[in-house]
């Protein structure tokens, strides 16, 4: 069995694999104060809650954005699974050249997306991640990286909208019945959810449409991260939602590492 962690500025994500198959996964909040041990005596609980003995895990792979956390979760690995752990990186053979100017400064979890989104449905590609902050990455028909977009992510948006306007309440984050607003909770639902559906539909539109003069056909577009589920039932251009697209491509990529260095 295969441990594919995804350490994001709000979330962790943990997925077990068996084979190919996700067999369980968790998701918690993306503490800066939890220790090593805190860490694996969190990991060993969700395995006892999935009837998995530690000892069954014989690979573990992380996907990171959060350097602390990053060797937190590493030394976890080590301490607690006996594992030397995968880090996902550019400089890993990931099957797909990335056209980024410095690319090492792409994020793992968009790498992640890239792959997994290409393994599964090949190029054009676009993908959407729905996390902290809402990214495009742009996979050519080839599986090339070509680039993509970053721009703030849905609760970011809300966030920094209550933290800076004194009378703005915190709220839940779901698509209003109506577009004019009759209360304030009202108005800032359907200001920042149609807001960000409008500001991620106008993206997309020229993303197609600049990818359709590179590639000739049209690119397919698929959802993922916290809010993707959401987003993807208001948008009829996104065409599949996968919620461990991340996940996923931990396990590719570390299912390559090895295969190579078994050959050499």
């Amino acid at each position: 069995m295969f441990l594919a962690i995804d350490i994001g500025n709000t979330h962790t994500v943990f997925g077990v694999y068996k084979n190919s198959k996700l067999i369980s996964d968790w998701r918690v909040t993306s503490s800066h104060q939890r220790t090593e041990d805190e860490a694996g005596t969190q990991v060993k609980l969700f395995l006892r809650e999935a009837n998995i003995q530690p000892k069954e895990i014989d690979g573990v792979g992380i996907s990171s954005v959060v350097p602390n956390l990053t060797d937190i979760f590493a030394s976890m690995a080590r301490k607690y699974f006996r594992a030397e752990p995968m880090l996902v990186d550019s400089s890993l053979p990931l099957g797909i050249k990335i056209h980024y100017d410095d690319p090492s400064s792409v994020g793992a979890d968009r790498l992640c997306n890239a792959v997994a989104g290409y393994a599964k449905y090949g190029g054009p590609l676009i993908i959407i991640d729905f996390g902290t902050a809402t990214t495009y990455d742009v996979i050519a028909t080839n599986g090339d990286y070509l680039g993509g977009v970053i721009s703030p992510g849905v609760e970011t948006s809300a966030m920094d909208l209550h933290r800076r306007a004194a009378k703005l309440p915190k709220i839940e984050l779901h698509f209003p019945q109506k577009m004019i607003g009759t209360d304030t909770v009202g108005s800032m639902q359907a200001g920042i959810l149609f807001g960000a559906l409008d500001a991620m539909e106008g993206i997309l539109n020229r993303l197609l449409t600049e990818l359709k003069k590179r590639e000739g056909k049209k690119a397919r577009v698929i959802a993922t991260g916290g809010f993707s589920q959401l987003m993807s039932k208001q948008s009829k251009l996104i065409e599949a939602w996968e919620p461990s697209l991340v996940l996923d491509g931990v396990r590719l990529i570390y299912e390559r590492v090895n295969s190579k260095s078994k050959r050499k």
